[in-house]
């Protein structure tokens, strides 16, 4: 294949990769309480039990509780090529609901909120689009790249007990999740063969000058089981287990196109064979998830959450707990035999939670989150780095029946440069989080 068409095949899979992305998409911002203390697998709160341990619900007073919360995440995301920063804001709040009540009986929990994806990200300057040593950038102008990614779930379950020391849970849970493409740009003059394969003379476009853009959109549903197992020995120790199955999530996809730059078809036998194609050719590119009618798998992968919690005094209690992403068996955007390996990915986390008074508590923990994610799934939309997140915050019960939590961290994400193209993040969060019982 000649180095022309190597370069433009490049170009249209640099552009594909680097507007829709593949990184992985679980979150585990349930609740605010998670931002001051991540360490919630074992713990046995108001607050946050039933969304992380929801078979230690029977561990609580009988009543019926309502927790609402939000959440909300604000940082940057950069990239750098050749000395040229392509940068983005992220701002995007995360609101919680959950409702259960607890008998002797038995729970009944239902919890509303966010479990996958992030904020919308708007390239308002171009993302990297230099090719094996061409800025095909210097083609175009006004290039405006908006990509998001949104799951939002809803789980109904029951928790009883099992003896007087194990409980247990189970659940279903729906999924809805929602991917979008927009991307727009001008090509200012043709993009001829000539002038990637160093021969100016040779004015065969393949690109013509205009506009195109794309406005893409998939959805798609899922349902999916929980399971809980909680064990407490005495009074201070406390074991909690869930296990999140894998969603399947068929996503359909919903695509206008405009695009007035389509060139000609060029065909020089042993030098140069390619067909008619526009810029909207190139920015859907090689991976065509965000093609209109396109029908493709991504799950939500399983996994497997662990964590304990002990009061070393009756005002201290301090936490550790992990997460087991199983993305190895998720399907994850394949089209026929191309797709991208993900690895397992796991976190942990440690905590602690100390009552000044019977009203105020001090939280503080730490997590640190290795996402599994493979240098092929890196794109300017999402892109999964590898952190660590610490936090901290203030638990307020100014009565028997009313509890307020104020939280705030900040993720500490590693550099990673994939293909010349250096990603970096910086984010942070705050949250509040009420809960009334009555």
């Amino acid at each position: 294949m000649n180095r022309f068409k190597l370069s433009l095949l490049a170009l249209i899979a640099s552009l594909s990769v680097s507007t829709m992305g593949a990184s992985i998409d679980h979150i585990q911002n349930y609740s605010a309480e998670y931002g001051a203390n991540p360490a919630q697998q074992g713990a046995i709160n108001v607050g946050s039990t039933v969304y992380f341990n929801p078979a230690g619900l029977m561990r609580l007073e009988n009543g019926t509780y309502f927790v609402g919360g939000v959440q909300y995440a604000f940082g940057d995301q950069n990239m750098q090529q050749d000395g040229r920063d392509f940068s983005t804001n992220l701002s995007s709040p995360i609101p919680n609901f959950a409702l259960y009540k607890k008998t002797d009986d038995g729970a009944y929990f239902w919890t509303v909120g966010g479990v996958g994806g992030g904020a919308t990200l708007e390239y308002k300057d171009s993302i990297p689009l230099s090719v094996a040593g061409i800025d095909f950038n210097q083609f175009l102008s006004n290039t405006n790249i908006e990509g998001s990614n949104m799951y939002a779930q809803t789980t109904l379950g029951k928790a009883y007990n099992l003896t007087d020391k194990w409980s247990a849970s189970v659940a279903l849970r729906g999924v809805y999740g929602k991917r979008t493409l927009k991307a727009k740009s001008n090509v200012d003059t043709n993009i001829n063969a000539g002038d990637l394969i160093g021969k100016p003379g040779l004015k065969l476009p393949l690109i013509k000058a205009g506009e195109a853009s794309i406005d893409s959109e998939r959805t798609a549903v899922g349902i999916g089981a929980q399971f809980g197992l909680n064990y407490a020995p005495n009074d201070r120790l406390n074991i909690g287990f869930r296990y999140d199955s894998k969603v399947k999530m068929k996503f359909k996809t919903k695509s206008d196109v405009n695009d007035n730059t389509y060139g000609n078809a060029i065909s020089i036998p042993d030098i140069i064979e390619i067909p008619s194609i526009g810029l909207s050719d190139a920015l859907l590119g090689l991976y065509p998830v965000y093609k209109d009618g396109q029908k493709i798998r991504r799950d939500l992968p399983a996994l497997a959450a662990l964590g304990v919690s002990y009061k070393v005094t009756d005002q201290w209690t301090t936490f550790i707990g992990g997460n087991y992403y199983f993305n190895e068996s998720a399907t994850m955007d394949r089209i026929g035999k191309t797709s991208t390996d993900y690895d397992n990915g796991w976190e942990i986390s440690v905590g602690s939670e100390y009552w000044f008074t019977n009203q105020f508590a001090w939280l503080v923990g730490f997590n640190y989150a290795d996402t599994g994610a493979p240098d092929k799934s890196f794109a300017a939309t999402e892109y999964a780095l590898d952190s660590t997140m610490v936090g901290t915050g203030v638990k307020y019960r100014p009565n028997e029946t009313m509890e307020w939590t104020v939280a705030f961290n900040h993720y500490f994400y590693d550099t990673r440069t994939v293909e010349n193209i250096k990603y970096e993040k910086e984010i942070s969060s705050i949250g509040i989080n009420f809960v009334k019982k009555f």
